[in-house]
């Protein structure tokens, strides 16, 4: 196989550098539900997530749905039926022990409002199997009255200079109708209105935006009040989807509702998958898979439309971001995932305030339980707590320092707090152009990509290093580290015995790793050749 030679550069590794790196994949983390979240398994998966991939906010649905318990207008029920109250309560005890949990850890809540309780909810139909309610409020006063009563708790109990730390934001992927929410769109700017009011009543300092939009589209479907499904069939079948005019949704309106209001928006929120699903003239679905640079592209765009606004200040927080938005996509278990985003991340580390990958566990039940330890589920860990390949890469990207000494195509490297560097170079194999890594319903679908090329060559010279210390490198590739292809060699077994967990969990943290010595001139080479899809780290051994 033929190899690429990328460009070799002499770093010096004492100089100042100018450039900062802004380490926006860390800033939060994303999760399911806040159920999940009351699990140790969930709990055991945070606490690495923090410890070993830097988290420091994470996100989640559902702290207001039902199994949360905080809304109660009525009390009882189990063998016969509920009582009423004379006026509803609200009990935290649940949401206290996941709050207590996240800061335990050494994070902060991202607090996503929603959904709505169902004693609240003016329609009855559900989504996911755990049955979130999406609907406006019956009253929009006791929405308000909800949310005050949970914010003034949480002062209470973790002090308003915590508090003041956290982001709040309206809802979720509202713009989905009519899934995740059931009105219209001005019925979601008016519940955006009354909470943001309701919020800076208490304090002025709390931060609060929106509107948590899901992914950029080409077309009006979202233009109106309602999702217009009529207009999407010329996305369908368009020949080449990258040349259509991608744009995002309700920002432009939200911020014109605010400004007309005089409304606060503290940040812009919105989710950024590279893909979309659209229905052709047929109505059947199709899944559109954008170029490998949509995520910068669309960040650009959002940069652009904020500067421009009333609030150019406002912050930029992307909540959800992944490869794809389905828990059933296998590509999400794969070493072809882990370069992609390492890739993505890396490129676009300026231009958001934070990138949050959805989600960083398995334990994530929107369509139930996976079915099988490598379902295609979003995860950085399996359920077992197995490490995907995507762990490994946010490992790396984690490990480096806030200083950039060198950016390319292909990698960077960074200057540490302790005058030493660290590196991450990747191998994003040139035969696949501008192409993404796409999707995969099925593991062995994911062979389509084994095969692409050429390996890259990485030969860079970094100079005044203390001579003796001691660097580690490590290589993810398709023979290191590559767990769900040994799960897939095993036959996909739905349930692992203990032997073959502790035999797919030392495979998974199996990477090739090697040692390399400063020597007696300071002067440390780089000159290491990448199979295609491996992602490796360079990074000051701990003493």
């Amino acid at each position: 196989m033929s190899v690429d030679t990328s460009p070799a550069f002499t770093v010096d590794g004492r100089a100042s550098a100018e450039a900062p790196l802004h380490h926006v994949w860390s800033v939060c983390l994303g999760a399911g539900r806040a159920n999940e979240a009351l699990r140790a398994d969930w709990q055991s998966h945070f606490r690495e997530a923090v410890g070993t991939l830097g988290a420091r906010y994470v996100r989640f649905h559902g702290l207001f749905h039902d199994d949360m318990f905080v809304y109660r207008a009525s009390n009882g029920g189990g063998f016969g039926p509920p009582t009423p109250l004379e006026r509803p309560v609200y009990t935290f005890a649940y949401v206290d022990k996941v709050f207590d949990a996240i800061l335990a850890a050494g994070a902060r809540p991202f607090v996503e409002l929603g959904f709505m309780p169902r004693e609240l909810a003016t329609q009855t139909e559900t989504l996911f199997w755990w049955k979130a309610h999406c609907s406006p409020p019956t009253d929009m006063g006791a929405w308000v009255d909800l949310v005050t009563a949970t914010v003034q708790h949480w002062i209470e109990r973790y002090g308003i200079d915590e508090v003041r730390t956290w982001p709040f934001e309206v809802w979720n992927e509202p713009n989905l109708v009519p899934h995740f929410w059931t009105g219209t769109r001005t019925e979601y700017f008016q519940l955006y209105e009354a909470t943001a009011k309701a919020l800076k009543a208490i304090d002025p300092e709390l931060k609060v935006g929106g509107p948590s939009s899901s992914v950029f589209v080409p077309d009006s479907r979202y233009d109106g009040e309602y999702h217009d499904r009529s207009v999407e069939a010329a996305t369908a079948e368009a020949a080449d989807p990258d040349a259509l005019p991608w744009k995002p949704v309700w920002i432009h309106e939200l911020i014109a509702y605010c400004a007309e209001r005089d409304l606060p928006l503290d940040f812009l929120s919105t989710h950024l998958y590279p893909t979309d699903y659209a229905f052709d003239t047929q109505g059947v679905g199709q899944s559109i898979s954008r170029d490998r640079d949509a995520t910068r592209n669309d960040l650009e765009v959002m940069r652009r439309v904020i500067a421009d606004s009333p609030y150019p200040e406002a912050e930029l927080h992307v909540t959800e971001w992944s490869t794809s938005p389905s828990s059933r996509d296998h590509m999400h278990d794969t070493v072809y995932a882990a370069t992609y985003i390492a890739r993505a991340l890396l490129q676009c580390h300026s231009l958001a305030d934070s990138i949050s990958y959805w989600t960083f566990t398995d334990v994530f039940e929107e369509g139930g339980g996976g079915i099988g330890p490598f379902h295609g589920g979003f995860g950085f860990v399996n359920e077992q707590g197995i490490h995907k390949p995507t762990f490994h890469a946010m490992a790396a990207l984690n490990r480096l320092g806030d200083r950039i000494a060198l950016q390319t195509d292909h990698g960077i490297i960074t200057r540490t707090a302790e005058d030493a560097v660290a590196a991450v170079f990747f191998n994003y194999p040139d035969s696949m152009g501008s192409r993404s890594v796409g999707g995969a319903t099925r593991y062995a679908q994911t062979h389509r990509l084994a095969a692409e090329g050429p390996t890259r060559r990485i030969a860079h010279t970094v100079a005044g290093l203390a001579p003796g210390d001691v660097y580690t490198v490590e290589i993810l590739d398709q023979e290191h580290g590559n767990v769900a292809e040994a799960w897939h060699q095993l036959g996909e077994p739905l349930n692992l015995s203990l032997p073959q967990v502790a035999e797919l969990t030392a495979i998974a943290d199996g990477l090739d790793r090697r040692s390399l010595t400063v020597p007696a001139d300071g002067v440390f080479a780089i000159d290491i050749t990448l199979a295609p899809w491996a992602v490796m780290s360079i990074s000051r051994t701990t003493p």
